[in-house]
């Protein structure tokens, strides 16, 4: 085969399906989540991670051999069949349905939500990824339906900026870059108004702000009655 055939052959359609480079974090994640929640799921995440167990030696009538399997301690045994289900995941990839993928993301962006002391950026881009992860799978929604999910997910202090988003622009029509670039002029706004309200929730900011508001008639009036 000649290094033109070569060529012609590696930009075929016979090839193994590959992920674009931007989607390589989001498909580790999801292979990691898969790793960590099977039993002994750590040791099979560090299998990846670090290769697998180096199996200890043995001296044998003056011959050095690796140990046979029921040789192995208890341990070794475990970190032993830990890398064999790391290389059949990696191989095969998670036993997932489709079906369960979909209703797994179906289900992650129905419970999306603000975490607390998250700057806009950081929500934009923890939702950016699961779109990303749907993107993957195919699982579809309505640019109406994800533009929604996006403002309904931020939290009071963007009430009114969601508000005024929802009656100007066309949700059927915008993507969250654009409703993010547009947030993002009013963050500082917004930051101010969620600073307002927890002081006023705050019961010691509350008496420190009566304090201060008193008039000097009602200070002097206090200082009389208390005398």
């Amino acid at each position: 085969m000649t290094l033109v055939d070569k060529v012609i052959l590696l930009g075929a359609n016979n090839h193994l399906p590959m992920l674009e480079k931007d989607m390589y974090d989001s498909w580790k994640r999801i292979m990691e989540l898969y790793m960590v929640n099977r039993q002994h799921g750590q040791m099979i995440l560090e299998s990846v991670e670090n290769g697998p167990l180096i199996w200890p030696t043995i001296d044998e009538n003056g011959v050095t051999r690796p140990r046979k399997y029921s040789e192995l301690t208890h341990a070794e045994a475990i970190q032993a069949d830990c890398d064999v289900k790391a290389t059949n995941i990696i191989l095969q990839g998670t036993s997932m349905t489709k079906q369960e993928r979909e209703c797994k993301l179906y289900d992650e962006i129905d419970k999306f939500a603000y975490k607390k002391g998250e700057t806009l950026r950081d929500f934009y881009l923890r939702f950016s990824l699961l779109l990303n992860d749907m993107n993957i799978y195919n699982v579809e929604l309505e640019q109406f339906q994800v533009n929604t999910e996006f403002l309904n997910t931020l939290p009071p202090e963007w009430s009114k900026f969601v508000t005024d988003v929802k009656l100007v622009w066309g949700l059927h029509t915008t993507n969250i870059d654009q409703l993010h670039a547009y947030l993002g002029q009013h963050e500082f706004h917004a930051n101010e108004v969620r600073l307002m309200h927890e002081r006023n929730t705050d019961p010691l900011a509350l008496v420190a702000t009566h304090q201060m508001t008193q008039s000097p008639y009602q200070n002097h009036q206090n200082s009389y009655q208390n005398s």
